[in-house]
């Protein structure tokens, strides 16, 4: 760490949870964040002031005006610029020592699995089942946390899908993938504008502790809230036994081995 890291994050330093040391793994971490909008922005800003010294930036839309309402990352300046690219921009005007590697395309199986496999930790900011399915696939395959968010309306939730914890579930395990789910939209419901900064705060923070190794993590613990009148609900939830991603295979141990034959005499 120079000087002007020293005086940067000087603020982290002067904790004893993070000190020195907590900050420097930050700096050597790689973020991967899939979604640059209402979520996804105060992720990416909070994960580099922070000192992510690496974050990948997936998103294949375009800023609209009506993203401004909430979307914090992004000005009216670059309306019809790709968001990763926006996001990108305001990351570099606030922290330029961070390396933010900027994706114009829509996370699909192909392009999470290297995406993923070289990610610290991965932060779900998207709005749709199929690709936060695709990408809690990808975090289970390659054992990666996995720190998942939602806002639409007033309600919003949060929680970290780590595999690498004994009996912690996957995202699937607590929202099956059903083919006729129906998709909630906020172009088409709203949300409320502040909601998205709560929600992706938490993510940052939940991403910031997976990293350094502090605390606790939200694993296991489902949190909901009601933004009308700002109040928490939390659920436990437990790995699945079937889950179709996460749970292993089921052995036919009598399959497994020959049946003796019988011997004749």
């Amino acid at each position: 760490m120079n000087d002007d890291q020293l005086l940067r994050y000087s603020r982290h330093l002067l904790l004893d949870d993070i000190g020195v040391e907590g900050q420097q793994r930050l700096l050597d971490s790689h973020a991967l964040v899939i979604g640059a909008g209402g979520l996804g922005s105060p992720v990416a800003l909070y994960l580099a002031t922070a000192g992510v010294g690496h974050m990948t930036l997936v998103d294949h839309d375009t800023v609209d005006i009506t993203n401004l309402q909430r979307q914090i990352a992004h000005n009216l300046s670059r309306v019809g610029m790709p968001k990763a690219e926006s996001a990108r921009l305001t990351i570099g005007a606030i922290n330029p020592d961070v390396q933010v590697h900027s994706v114009m395309q829509r996370a699909d199986i192909a392009s999470l699995e290297h995406a993923v496999a070289v990610a610290d930790v991965v932060l779900d900011c998207t709005d749709n089942f199929q690709t936060r399915h695709a990408i809690n696939a990808a975090c289970v395959k390659a054992r990666k946390p996995l720190v998942s968010g939602a806002a639409i309306g007033f309600d919003g939730q949060i929680s970290v899908y780590d595999i690498r914890q004994v009996n912690a579930p996957c995202y699937a395990c607590v929202f099956p993938d059903v083919a006729n789910v129906e998709e909630v939209r906020c172009a088409t419901m709203g949300v409320f504008a502040p909601l998205v900064g709560i929600i992706g705060s938490m993510q940052a923070a939940e991403a910031l502790k997976l990293l350094m190794g502090l605390g606790s993590s939200l694993a296991g613990r489902l949190q909901m809230l009601d933004g009308r009148h700002m109040e928490w609900t939390e659920i436990r939830v437990t790995r699945q036994v079937g889950c179709p991603v996460c749970a292993p295979p089921q052995v036919d141990w009598k399959s497994s081995f020959p049946s003796p034959e019988k011997s004749t005499s």
